[in-house]
C-alpha cells in the first residue's frame, strides 16, 4: 500500500543510531549505505575470500572502563590478526553490537570514531551487521573477510620436519599487561619503570595485527596462525593440524625490554608469558632456506621475525626447553573460555 502524499515513515531509534554512527564506515558501494538487509562483495578476479569471526565481551576480553575507541579497535584488530596469519588482505567486515542500558551517545561516538580510524587505516570498510540490547555486558562480534590469490591461503596444516618455527614481534606483553591491570602493585614488584608498565598495559589494551606481513607469509610460510590464546597452546594446534612436532628453545622466544625486566624479578612469570595469550603475533613454520628472505621482508615492514625452534618428527605437539635442555612443564598450555 502506497503511503499518503507527504507521509514520511517514522525512523526508529535503532535506524538513527546506525545512520549516525555506522553509516560513515560503510564506504564500499556494496554496503549500499547500510539501508538494505544485506551487502554484496565481488572478490577480485582470481582471488579467494578468507572468512573469520571473533567476538569480545566486556569483563572477559576488556575492562568495562576501557576507552570505547580502543574497545572498538581491539574488536576489529583481533579479526585482522587472523586474516594476516592466513596471508589475506582485509576487504571488509560485519559488526554485531550488543549494548546494555547505560550506554550513551558519548560512548557510541567514541566507539564509532575508533572503529572508523581502523577501518580507514587497514582498508577494511563496514558492510553491515546488527545492533541489539542485552542485559549483560557490552558484546561485540565482528565477522571479517579478506582476499588471497586463489589457492594461496596459509593454513595451520603444512609444517614439515626441517622447517624453522618463527614468531613475529614479542611474546607475553599483553598477558603481563592484564596482570598489571588487575594488580597495579605488580609494577613495583617487577621493578618496572613507568614507561615499561605503560607498554605492557597498552599491548593488552590494543593489539597490533601484523597485516603488513601477509604477502611475505603467503610466499614463504608452510603453515601459520596468529597467537591469541598463548604461544604454547597455539603452536600445539599448528602441530596437530600439521601432524608434526616442534622443539622450541624458550630462551629464543622474543621478549620486550619490559617483559625481560618483569621476568628477571619474577622468573615464574615465564609460564604467563608463554601461555597467557592476547599477543596477536604470528607463529609460522618456514622452510630453512626461506627464513632469511622472510626476515628481510618483515624487517622492511618494521617487524621482526625470530627463529625459536624447529619442526621435528614426533608426537603432534610442541616441547619447550630451557638453555640447559630441560623440558618446561606448564599447568595449562593456553587460555580457554571453557
Amino acid at each position: 500500500m502506497a503511503a499518503p502524499k507527504g507521509f514520511s515513515a517514522p525512523v526508529s531509534a535503532e535506524d538513527r543510531l546506525i545512520a549516525r554512527y555506522f553509516r560513515p564506515l560503510a564506504t564500499h558501494p556494496g554496503a549500499f549505505g547500510l539501508i538494505d538487509d544485506a551487502a554484496a562483495l565481488t572478490p577480485p578476479a582470481g582471488c579467494d575470500l578468507v572468512l573469520k569471526t571473533d567476538a569480545i565481551v566486556g569483563g572477559v576480553h576488556f575492562f568495562p572502563d576501557d576507552p570505547p575507541d580502543t574497545i572498538a579497535q581491539k574488536a576489529l584488530r583481533v579479526n585482522l590478526s587472523d586474516l594476516a596469519a592466513k596471508g589475506a588482505q582485509p576487504a571488509g567486515f560485519l559488526l554485531s553490537l550488543m549494548l546494555p542500558e547505560g550506554i550513551d551517545d558519548g560512548w557510541l561516538e567514541a566507539f564509532a570514531r575508533g572503529l572508523k580510524a581502523d577501518a580507514d587505516t587497514y582498508g577494511c570498510p563496514l558492510f553491515g551487521g546488527d545492533t541489539d540490547r542485552t542485559p549483560g555486558p557490552v558484546t561485540i562480534s565482528i565477522a571479517a573477510f579478506g582476499t588471497v590469490p586463489q589457492g594461496t591461503m596459509v593454513r595451520r596444516a603444512g609444517a614439515r620436519a626441517g622447517d624453522k618455527i618463527v614468531v613475529s614481534g614479542s611474546i607475553g606483553d599483553a598477558a603481563l599487561g592484564l596482570l598489571l591491570r588487575r594488580d597495579p602493585g605488580a609494577a613495583e614488584r617487577w621493578r618496572l619503570a613507568p614507561p615499561e608498565g605503560e607498554h605492557l598495559v597498552s599491548r593488552y589494551l590494543l593489539p597490533q595485527p601484523r597485516n603488513e606481513l601477509a604477502g611475505a607469509l603467503r610466499r614463504h610460510a608452510s603453515a601459520a596462525m596468529d597467537v591469541s590464546d598463548g604461544l604454547v597452546g597455539d603452536l600445539n594446534k599448528l602441530c596437530a593440524a600439521s601432524d608434526a612436532a616442534a622443539r622450541i628453545e624458550a630462551a629464543h622466544v622474543p621478549l620486550s625490554d619490559a617483559a625481560r625486566t618483569a621476568l628477571a624479578a619474577e622468573p615464574a612469570l615465564i609460564e604467563t608469558i608463554l601461555t597467557g595469550g592476547d599477543d596477536y603475533e604470528i607463529v609460522a613454520a618456514v622452510p630453512a632456506r626461506a627464513v632469511a628472505e622472510l626476515q628481510a621482508q618483515a624487517s622492511a615492514a618494521g617487524v621482526t621475525f625470530t627463529v625459536i625452534g624447529d619442526v621435528v618428527v614426533g608426537p603432534t605437539h610442541a616441547e619447550f626447553f630451557t638453555r640447559e635442555g630441560k623440558p618446561l612443564l606448564f599447568k595449562t598450555t593456553s587460555f580457554s573460555h571453557f
